[in-house]
């Protein structure tokens, strides 16, 4: 659902289906524009029966059929995870989601939920934990090699976003990304300090117990933050410090 012509993310996770073909693309949801959806599918050659612009019909539709989709992947703007999720669960499908996994707390309490009592797998994507160097790096400290973990630090920087509102594409005011409704309210934490977050944890095995956090605007005319730099305290007496821009 999602990723259609224009879109990032999709095409991100098309390739990376095919990297090991365990997955084959045989339905989608690829715009709620019909004729962009349509452009879409016949763009990635799927099948235009199993085109739809609708993706609660999708999800009825292929709950119904012999051959239905397995499991569906997410790949919308933000405000529309939850909802999406929602309904493939409901439809007794598998979901794989890109991150964050919802704009608020509430929406992701109850997918997960759902989930669980749908007995449905809810894969949320982080990719950088599949990467051999950062799989290297969990073993190193969970085998205790590094010594007594002290210090985390991790960060994720860009600079898409960098330009003044209206200067370019991507610092245009209709980027869904400048956009509290639809990106949530996570603003920079949500779209990129996720990932840092996640990778901290996955490498040291740790669960930050307080932390203290700045938000800043430094483009004119953002009505989210673009930047956030944060201090973390471990149960194990480490620090950390997260920051993402």
């Amino acid at each position: 659902v999602g990723g259609g012509q224009g879109a990032f993310i999709g095409s991100v996770h098309r390739i990376a289906a095919r990297l090991d073909d365990y997955y084959e693309l045989v339905a989608g949801a690829l715009s709620s524009d019909p004729t962009r959806a349509a452009n879409s599918a016949t763009e990635i050659r799927l099948d235009p029966s199993r085109s739809y612009s609708d993706y609660q019909e999708m999800a009825r539709q292929e709950a119904a059929r012999p051959d239905g989709i397995d499991v569906v992947t997410i790949v919308t703007p933000n405000f529309l995870h939850a909802p999406v999720a929602r309904a493939f669960l409901e439809a007794g499908i598998h979901v794989i989601c890109d991150k964050p996994l919802a704009i608020s707390l509430k929406e992701g309490q109850e997918l997960a939920t759902l989930a669980q009592q749908k007995n449905r797998v809810f894969a949320l994507t982080h990719t950088y934990t599949g990467y051999p160097m950062v799989r290297h790096a969990k073993a190193l400290v969970e085998a205790g090699d590094i010594g007594d973990l002290r210090l985390i630090q991790v960060e994720y920087s860009q600079d898409w976003l960098a330009a003044s509102i209206g200067s370019a594409n991507t610092g245009a005011a209709d980027n869904w990304h400048n956009d509290p409704l639809r990106s949530g309210p996570g603003g920079t934490l949500a779209d990129v300090g996720t990932h840092a977050y996640q990778l901290a944890q996955y490498i040291s095995g740790q669960t930050p117990t307080q932390l203290l956090a700045e938000l800043s605007t430094f483009v004119p005319g953002r009505p989210i933050d673009d930047h956030v730099q944060v201090m973390l305290r471990y149960a194990n007496g480490a620090r950390g410090t997260l920051w993402a821009s």
